[in-house]
């Protein structure tokens, strides 16, 4: 009997969580129906069984020490296991002579997208040859969330030491160590839910990574539920920083002005955030172009009164929820845009650390 009951209970949620998703997608919102259905749809937790304690064993050496270094030009599928959780990633090595100290960029895909679309898209491994990087493509679980969403709207997902972030930052390290990549030249990118993540990892762990890109994404600010995180995507600016902020990372962003999905008014968060770091007076400049493919953009650039560069914003004219410049052949991809990718990698390999 009382397992009829949470049997009923539990159809009585699933239909509840169909019938939102269901509105969410008949008023055009199909991201915030997935966002609806991977919360609504968590699996509850399976009582733990005691088991035997095995037997003392010599301890293994750590995994980075066991593994073979990627032979260049090669695009492998791996896993990663640790303290704060597994994750599939696949890392590409550059053509090449096998050279030690590369820089590394860590890509972070967006909803629905998987490791593989998200590198085809990005044209980032194309880029790593001509330049000489390793690229990282962490991709999320489903069993974490059913639409391959980073949960950066959850508390436990917004600090340092625990959640997604704390498993991508021992990812990155592990893979610096099998690839003897460059520990001083580390950034971090995403697009939407993962440009997101990006932004929160990235301040996280500032003794990682240098830099940041985020395209289509939400600025860092006071979102700890889903509900604020959908109204943040539906331009609602209550969610930003209203007292004094971290500083950011230097920062690279990208949006559509015509963005269904994550309203636009999402990019002016990243100013705001840095504003309220307390960063001493910004001297900012505009610059109006085109892509040779024919899309107007506008871009902003921040620097510090010492001349850094602290922030830079694109808004791509007439372009939606898409990497600008992405390839065709791939989701959630603006072929007529300007080229997202070369433009974030100028952007990071002229960051430095800060002493």
């Amino acid at each position: 009997m009382q397992a009829t009951k949470i049997h009923q209970g539990v159809m009585a949620d699933l239909f509840k969580t169909l019938s939102k998703a269901a509105r969410l997608v008949r008023k055009g919102r199909p991201m915030s129906a997935l966002i609806a259905m991977q919360d609504g749809l968590k699996p509850t937790a399976a009582p733990r069984t005691r088991l035997p304690k095995a037997p003392r064993r010599k301890q293994a050496k750590p995994a980075a020490a066991r593994q073979p270094r990627p032979a260049p030009g090669t695009f492998g599928a791996h896993e990663f296991d640790c303290r704060h959780g597994a994750i599939h990633f696949r890392l590409y090595t550059p053509r090449g002579p096998k050279r030690r100290n590369r820089p590394l960029v860590v890509m972070l895909h967006g909803c629905s997208q998987t490791a593989s679309d998200f590198a085809t898209g990005t044209g980032m491994n194309e880029l790593a040859d001509e330049l000489g990087c390793l690229v990282l493509y962490p991709q999320q679980s489903q069993r974490a969330n059913l639409a391959r969403c980073w949960n950066w709207h959850r508390p436990r997902n917004q600090a340092r030491g625990e959640g997604e972030p704390a498993l991508i930052a021992a990812l990155t390290r592990h893979v610096l160590a099998i690839a003897a990549g460059n520990s001083e030249r580390v950034f971090i990118a995403g697009i939407s839910a993962g440009g997101s993540a990006a932004a929160i990892v990235g301040a996280a762990y500032p003794d990682l990574f240098i830099a940041v890109g985020v395209h289509s994404g939400v600025a860092r600010g006071t979102i700890r539920t889903l509900p604020s995180a959908l109204a943040a995507m539906r331009g609602d600016r209550r969610a930003g920083f209203t007292g004094r902020a971290t500083r950011p990372l230097p920062t690279i962003v990208f949006h559509g002005d015509e963005d269904r999905v994550v309203h636009p008014s999402n990019a002016a968060g990243f100013l705001n955030t840095l504003e309220h770091s307390q960063p001493g007076p910004l001297i900012s400049r505009t610059y109006y172009g085109k892509s040779d493919k024919g899309r107007d953009f506008t871009r902003k650039v921040y620097r510090s009164s010492s001349g850094n560069t602290l922030l830079e914003d694109w808004t791509i004219h007439g372009s939606g929820h898409e990497w600008s410049g992405g390839s065709a052949s791939a989701s959630y991809t603006d072929p007529l845009g300007p080229n997202a990718s070369r433009e974030m990698m100028r952007f990071f390999l002229s960051q430095r650390r800060a002493n």
